[in-house]
């Protein structure tokens, strides 16, 4: 079983893939790549059980078809090494050793049988399948990921919330104290369907998604995701449960209405939040007509700040507590010039929405709870 193959091209698609391997897998097998030959292209998984990745690789030549486990750890560590130049892997299909020869020299390596590699799953019973642009999908797990809670007492509010309907498509992300609800009104679906994606395969779409047009196939069951991209197939296990009612906790109305640049809103916070308290990170903001004052304090050290910014305030003038670490986080992940945060009264939620939309198709919503702001 032998393979010609550019070192680079191999080595981008094995980091690629690399990044669903754990560094404490239950099984050993799952420290390596599975190598799998077919018709001059190669097929690498892994997978930690709960996500599975495949991408395929196309071959400069190949004899003889076959499978392979290959340690992660060691072939991708070898290519690191390589300038650009073709490779030639020698596989020996009885005693699994590998032999990689470069121009200038021969690498032994010792293969697992991958007959011992764990299948993936396949599609069981009834599924739901939706066709979408990736730029759309990565925009959907990349505004809400971080809004995602680690709290492993409450599974389902660890993973992105994807809803279905004939109308659009919605992601929603929470971890009860902020809440991203991001919806797209150009795909949409026959039937209403959901599911919660893991933050793991969320975190890997994020990374390896094409900034670009190109299609996505989506497919899921009750208990799988099968997501197949520009040669790439995510396959991963779904959170169990359901998901909070999310509009419940958004409020509808909200007289008084705040907009700023945000740019300065950020940078602003982010110099007076050196000065809150580092156990509650609360920072007060003031309104009034045609300015915010952002202040922060520290009793403990007798340190405070406080700055002004002109901004546009429609309502009566009033103060509102946010914790400034989720505040800069939601101005991050918004990407337009000026922002406007809706606001009711400093006991309920703060809506921040972007002024101008990067898409006529996209509806954003960013949602924080306030703190109470102490005399």
């Amino acid at each position: 079983m032998n393979f010609i193959v550019s070192s680079s091209l191999l080595l981008n698609h094995l980091q690629a893939v690399s990044k669903v391997i754990s560094s404490k897998n239950t099984l050993p097998i799952l420290d390596n790549f599975l190598f799998q030959l077919k018709a001059n292209e190669l097929t690498i998984t892994a997978s930690d059980l709960e996500t599975t990745l495949v991408t395929k690789v196309q071959l400069e030549s190949s004899d003889e078809d076959g499978e392979v486990a290959i340690d992660a750890k060691r072939i991708t560590t070898i290519l690191k090494e390589f300038p650009e130049q073709p490779l030639t892997f020698n596989i020996n299909k009885e005693s699994l050793s590998i032999d990689i020869i470069s121009e200038n020299g021969k690498f032994s390596v010792m293969g697992q049988n991958g007959a011992d590699f764990p299948q993936i799953p396949e599609i069981k019973g009834d599924s739901n399948t939706v066709s979408l642009s990736s730029e759309v999908l990565l925009h959907g797990v990349s505004k809400t990921l971080f809004a995602a809670s680690d709290d492993e007492l409450r599974p389902v509010m660890t993973g992105i919330f994807i809803e279905l309907s004939p109308e659009n498509m919605t992601f929603v992300a929470s971890d009860a104290h902020k809440l991203v609800r991001y919806r797209r009104s150009d795909v949409s679906s026959e039937t209403s369907a959901s599911f919660i994606l893991p933050q793991k395969p969320a975190g890997l779409l994020k990374n390896i998604l094409p900034k670009d047009d190109s299609a996505v196939n989506l497919q899921f069951d009750e208990k799988n995701a099968f997501i197949e991209f520009n040669g790439y197939k995510l396959v991963c296990r779904l959170v169990e449960g359901n998901y909070p009612n999310y509009e419940a906790v958004i409020p509808k109305d909200n007289p008084n209405k705040l907009t700023i640049d945000r740019l300065d809103f950020y940078n602003t916070l982010r110099r007076v939040s050196v000065f809150s308290n580092q156990a509650s990170n609360l920072i007060k903001l003031s309104m009034t007509a045609n300015q915010l004052t952002v202040s922060a304090q520290d009793i403990d050290f007798s340190i405070s700040a406080h700055e002004r910014i002109k901004c546009q305030f429609e309502g009566d003038d009033m103060e509102i507590g946010f914790k400034s670490l989720f505040l800069i986080e939601i101005l991050a992940n918004l990407s337009t010039t000026d922002v406007v945060v809706n606001l009711s009264d400093p006991t309920r939620a703060g809506i921040l929405e972007p002024v101008e939309k990067e898409s006529e198709n996209e509806d954003v919503l960013m949602l924080l709870m306030p703190m109470m702001i102490n005399g």
